[in-house]
Formats: C-alpha cells, sequence, structure tokens
C-alpha cells in the first residue's frame, strides 16, 4: 500500500500549481485513504508472475485514480446523494459540485494519460482494457443499470450482472493491467481473469452486507443508505445468510482460479479473503 500511495502522491499535481482549486480537489480524492484493492490487485499480480518491477506503478495508478473519479461522481447528489466517503466529507461538500466533477474528470483524464506515457509497447492494449471496463459496458454502464434499478426487484442474475460492470470490470482490469505489464500468455490472462470476477463479484457481496450490518464510523460512509434508497442489493434479494453463502462460493472460484500459481499467488489469494470478509 505504501508503494501505491508515493506513486499516487508522485503523479498528482502539486496542490500549489495552478488551477490550485481543482488540483486541490483531484488530491483530495485520490489520496483520502481507502483500501487501495485495486493497485493491490495490480502490483499482486506482477508479483504472481515474477515481476515486481516500476512498469506496474502506471497501471497501478490509473486504476486507482480511475476509482477515485468514480467514487467523487456516485457521491454527487444527482447520484447517490452522499455526503460521507472514507470517513471524511465527500469531494463535493469540500470543493462545491461544480468542482468536485471538474476533480473527477481531471482525474479520469490523467489515468489514460499515465497509462500511455507509462508503457508504450503495451500501451494500446493497456488503454483499451481501461477503457472498456470504466466505459458503457464497465463502471459507466453498471451505474446506469444501478439508478434505473432502484425500486425494482431484480433478480439475481440481473444484479450480479449489474455489479459485474459497476464494481467488477475495473477490479478485473486492475488484474489484467497487472499481467498484460509483463506479457502474460492467453490461458494465465483467462485463469486471471476467472480469478477477477470472483473478487470483484464477492467485493459487492460484502458491500451489501456492510450497508445492513456495518456502522457509519467502521465503514467510512453512511451505512443503511442502500435500504433507505431502495436500492436492490443481495441481502434484499437472497437474504443475509445466503448472501455470506454467496461469498464463500465466489472466494473458492476465486482462489481455485489461481491453483496454478501455486506459492507466487498467496498474495492474490489474500487479497480474495480480503474481499470477501473485510470490515470496511
Amino acid at each position: 500500500m505504501a508503494r501505491a500511495e508515493h506513486a499516487l502522491d508522485s503523479i498528482l499535481p502539486p496542490d500549489d500549481m495552478s488551477p490550485v482549486e481543482l488540483h486541490r480537489a483531484m488530491r483530495y480524492a485520490a489520496l483520502g485513504g481507502g483500501k487501495r484493492l485495486r493497485p493491490l490487485l495490480t502490483y499482486a499480480t506482477g508479483h504472481a508472475l515474477g515481476y515486481d518491477g516500476p512498469e506496474l506503478d502506471a497501471p497501478a495508478c490509473a486504476v486507482e485514480l480511475i476509482h477515485a473519479y468514480s467514487l467523487v461522481h456516485d457521491d454527487l447528489p444527482a447520484m447517490d446523494d452522499d455526503a460521507m466517503r472514507r470517513g471524511r466529507p465527500t469531494c463535493h461538500i469540500v470543493f462545491g459540485e461544480a468542482m468536485a466533477i471538474l476533480a473527477g474528470d481531471a482525474l479520469q483524464a490523467l489515468a489514460f494519460e499515465i497509462l500511455a506515457r507509462g508503457n508504450r509497447e503495451r500501451g494500446m492494449a493497456m488503454l483499451s482494457t481501461l477503457g472498456h471496463a470504466c466505459g458503457a459496458e464497465g463502471m459507466a454502464g453498471g451505474q446506469a443499470l444501478d439508478l434505473s434499478a432502484t425500486g425494482c426487484l431484480l433478480t439475481l442474475h440481473e444484479l450480479e450482472h449489474m455489479h459485474a460492470c459497476k464494481t467488477g470490470a475495473l477490479i478485473r482490469a486492475s488484474v489484467r493491467l497487472g499481467a498484460l505489464t509483463i506479457h502474460a500468455d492467453a490461458p494465465t490472462l483467462d485463469a486471471l481473469d476467472r480469478y477477477a470476477a470472483a473478487v470483484g463479484l464477492a467485493f459487492q457481496v460484502r458491500d451489501d452486507i456492510l450497508d445492513v450490518e456495518g456502522s457509519t464510523t467502521v465503514i467510512g460512509k453512511t451505512a443503511g443508505k442502500d435500504a433507505a434508497a431502495g436500492k436492490p442489493t443481495f441481502p434484499s434479494i437472497i437474504g443475509l445468510d445466503p448472501s455470506r453463502a454467496r461469498l464463500d462460493e465466489l472466494t473458492d472460484a476465486a482462489l481455485d482460479a489461481i491453483a496454478p500459481l501455486g506459492e507466487r499467488g498467496e498474495w492474490l489469494g489474500e487479497l480474495a479473503h480480503y474481499a470477501a470478509h473485510r470490515i470496511r
């Protein structure tokens, strides 16, 4: 995590450079704590495939910048309308809605910029991977499905598809970018994608459980907000105990996918367990 923090701090514009307010909002959004699961997945993938070098820094930062931008926009009044993120006021509460929108836009642009300049040989494949993850078939599409689903009763399949886009797509990209950095072959990419798809869905199932069982002070955002807003969640559709059982199934699927990596995949295995059992 320290490596990701240092890399992010180095890549973001200084907060005393014009336009100062925009740069401060960008740094507030990107450096304000968080689990750093996505860059950790990028680094862990490289490690599992035998590489820990500096070329992993650009994709690791890119996925976290995209994640930060998505949180800024998700918290806006027109979207999820949340006043707290990571245990402190959301970006638009501190800097205003207009500056928060611009900060999100700038973080997204910076993610593609650093990815393009950080790995010239594999840049196009990596840019395509990230673009797909945050576009209409990824995060943006998932968020659109989420907005449309408020107050509706979804099937389990529909719910899982929505979250495979909204949450899972960027997690899958985090792993794939780590693998693309070192020319992973097709069977390895496929196994890692199955791992990441399971981890991404497990992360969201756990998020839904925490919305029911967690407290605002522990999880760092408003607890119970999904239920109050009438959003479909795993507990609301299949119940708490079946949601926990689904977590176990997804964790097993993730671990099975990386079993051929042996001890090299231990870090990825730890992150799979973390996604499914975290307390915030």
